[in-house]
């Protein structure tokens, strides 16, 4: 496996030279400063390249290269904007980067309702509670018929919450699951927006006639229109996982587990058309077996994201570390070493430790964090080849 690490462009805090000193071998990015629907220009691409490549890298993945919203629920200029889609990947295909971590997720790229729970070493990690979550979408939110999505036990809880939760606690739900997770990713909603929740809601909007049916149909189409390019240029398009993998928020989620990941391969059955294996998102969902689905997935899997997580007993879940949780990263490592060696891995969700707190990085992107964590990781493959080294012997 290669390793690599996701990087936010030129104004990241986080350096390449610091990158290639910890053993980084690959660069995962983007053109984050071009609008979704807009083509990236074989001359910024070229010049981004060139900027990984003087410090000893390569740019190995892009991450993301979004999918516009007006093609997952079917716009009136679906058509124009995979048009564009098709010339950004052409224009990839030219400079040489044949790897694509998109999504297909409605509105949201991911949802987390603490970006900072404090952990007993002192340490801090994002979290999931299903009771804030349920709040900020019953109360906040507003949504119609929201409550049907819950069982009346949660619902009860809820009612609870809704006594004692205090005004800046409401600010920081609004905050972490509109803004935060979303606005340093090509989303929908940016730091500054005013009345995040207005927008939001007209966002929900857009998916009112759209089910899980018909949004697989939307996936599709976009595969069949983008698959001749990415023949013609050899790229490998690797969709993630919904994080976490389940219905929320009245939207249709359609890569959850392997019935979804069966779907997906099998609509546009081409090589080309394949997963990013993120083991965190995957691990997050009760109903996934993390390592069964990657050996059954591995020959269509072109990424892997390693990070794991725990689900505690009341449906809440959290990050776990690399060594442990559900995500079983040691096993994942041996399938993937011994049935798709050569993929682009990288670590994700690092704890927040040591003075990385007062850097600013963006939410599950510390520096020390993930360094730790690549450390883990970077071991677990060295004792895994050398297993594997042995069985040949």
């Amino acid at each position: 496996m290669q390793k690599t690490w996701r990087w936010f462009g030129k104004n990241d805090k986080i350096t390449l030279p610091m990158l290639r000193q910890i053993g980084v071998e690959g660069i995962v990015t983007a053109l984050h400063h071009v609008p979704n629907g807009e083509i990236w220009t074989l001359e910024e691409i070229t010049d981004l390249k060139r900027y990984i490549e003087s410090a000893g890298l390569q740019w190995s993945v892009v991450e993301s290269l979004p999918v516009s919203e007006a093609i997952k629920y079917g716009g009136n200029d679906r058509d124009r904007l995979i048009d564009h889609y098709i010339t950004s990947l052409e224009n990839l295909g030219k400079a040489g980067i044949n790897t694509v971590c998109y999504n297909f997720m409605p509105v949201i790229d991911w949802i987390r309702t603490d970006l900072y729970h404090q952990l007993e070493d002192g340490t801090s990690t994002l979290y999931f509670n299903r009771i804030r979550f349920a709040y900020f979408d019953i109360c906040i939110l507003n949504r119609r018929d929201a409550e049907k999505d819950y069982p009346q036990e949660v619902i009860s809880r809820v009612r609870e919450l809704e006594k004692n939760i205090t005004e800046a606690e409401k600010e920081a739900l609004i905050d972490t699951i509109i803004v935060k997770t979303q606005g340093f990713i090509n989303g929908n909603i940016k730091e500054g927006d005013q009345n995040p929740v207005a927008i939001f809601k007209r966002l929900l909007g857009q998916y009112d006639e759209i089910d899980r049916n018909q949004l697989r149909e939307n996936m599709q189409y976009f595969l069949e229109r983008i698959m001749p390019v990415c023949d013609q240029y050899n790229i490998n398009m690797c969709v993630h996982p919904d994080d976490p993998p389940m219905q929320m928020l009245g939207l249709p989620r359609i890569v959850t587990g392997a019935d979804d990941m069966r779907w997906i391969i099998n609509a546009v059955d081409n090589p080309h058309n394949g997963i990013t294996f993120c083991a965190g998102s995957l691990s997050s969902g009760s109903h996934n077996n993390v390592p069964a689905l990657a050996r059954e997935f591995a020959s269509r899997v072109h990424f892997v994201h390693l990070r794991s997580t725990d689900i505690l007993p009341d449906g809440d879940f959290m990050e776990a570390s690399h060594l442990e949780g559900r995500g079983h990263l040691i096993e994942l490592v041996r399938i993937f070493e011994k049935e798709n060696p050569a993929l682009p891995m990288r670590v994700d969700h690092g704890k927040l430790m040591l003075d990385d707190g007062d850097k600013g990085y963006n939410p599950g992107y510390s520096f020390y964090g993930r360094m730790f964590a690549l450390a883990q990781m970077d071991g677990v493959i060295a004792t895994v080849r050398d297993e594997i080294k042995n069985e040949m012997i």
